[in-house]
């Protein structure tokens, strides 16, 4: 039996509009570099085309969980603590969606519109994807319809996820608290997943509990000494709405249709984003050893640099020279 539950995306609008407006005020008073008008209306204009685009597929989607629901394992009910226990579990399978759409290249797609901001605020967060359908993103929650939780919870608990993920896209707060922060997705945390730094490239891929992260080895603490850049790899370089909503899928177009072969082409759609078949481009990995090599390089000069004391000099003037 399906039950008719409130849209809370919707209730929430008027409410990411006016704190869009209230950072934007402090941002004047703060640090203007925070705002860059046009890209604010980039990403607004984003967010408008993702909610008519949505509106457009959603019936599709929801059809398809309901279908889905009627081979449902378990018959679940709307009890409140089933709702809880739905939240949990669609917050984890938006972690592994959400950790596939930066290691798909096909998903990456889709959700690179999200970061290609270089700018982070409240309006990045709804510079959201017109595509999300074409990816097949929504597969990812199929499984907890086929469990049995009713679609209807589904679309009310995935609706939670996206407005509690709203506030977490600014550089107005600071750390919270130590409790929080170890449990919690927030500001600091995703500033580190929006960054092109190559120390925070593929990490903290949380919804609301950073806990996933935690688990699976992909946190990464937000640094004082490496403050984050944002954007992407190779940043978009215009303003321009469409050239934002479709680069990618463009980018995918012509590597298929250039590769060598039935292989590579697809490769080119499902190997990380910078995969290439002949090695030519850097994936976040490669990107990543590279800095990696250099931090142990750099580290291993400051060791030799290291003044010796007298103590040390005497124990070295008897050692052999070294190897190499």
């Amino acid at each position: 039996m399906s039950q008719k539950l409130p849209d809370v995306v919707q209730y929430a609008v008027p409410g990411f509009v006016l704190l869009v407006l209230v950072e934007m005020i402090v941002a004047r008073v703060r640090d203007r570099s925070r705002y860059e008008p046009k890209d604010t209306l980039t990403s607004l204009s984003l967010g408008l085309g993702s909610t008519i685009a949505g509106g457009l597929t959603a019936g599709i989607a929801f059809a398809m969980a309901m279908w889905v629901w009627q081979f449902r394992i378990f018959d679940i009910g709307y009890a409140w603590y089933w709702f809880v226990i739905a939240f949990v579990i669609d917050d984890f399978a938006y972690y592994v969606f959400h950790r596939m759409a930066h290691r798909v290249r096909w998903f990456w797609a889709s959700h690179v519109i999200h970061h290609s901001s270089q700018h982070y605020n409240l309006s990045t967060a709804l510079r959201q994807t017109w595509t999300g359908f074409i990816s097949l993103g929504f597969l990812f929650r199929l499984p907890l319809a086929l469990i049995g939780f009713p679609p209807p919870m589904l679309v009310f608990v995935a609706g939670i996820n996206l407005v509690y993920q709203f506030w977490i896209h600014t550089e107005a707060v600071g750390k919270c608290p130590h409790w929080f922060e170890a449990v919690m997705n927030t500001p600091s945390h995703h500033r580190v997943h929006h960054a092109t730094n190559a120390r925070y490239l593929d990490t903290n891929y949380a919804g609301v509990f950073i806990i996933w992260d935690r688990m699976f080895g992909t946190f990464t603490p937000e640094r004082d000494d490496d403050r984050p850049r944002y954007g992407i790899v190779h940043n978009l370089g215009s303003f321009n709405l469409f050239w934002a909503a479709f680069h990618e899928w463009i980018g995918i177009a012509k590597d298929v249709w250039a590769a060598p072969g039935i292989r590579a082409k697809l490769n080119y759609m499902i190997k990380p984003p910078g995969w290439s078949h002949d090695g030519s481009r850097d994936t976040s990995e490669i990107i990543k050893e590279k800095w990696a090599a250099r931090q142990r390089a750099l580290r291993g000069d400051a060791q030799w640099k290291k003044p010796i004391s007298s103590s040390s000099a005497e124990g070295l003037a008897g050692a052999p020279p070294p190897a190499g």
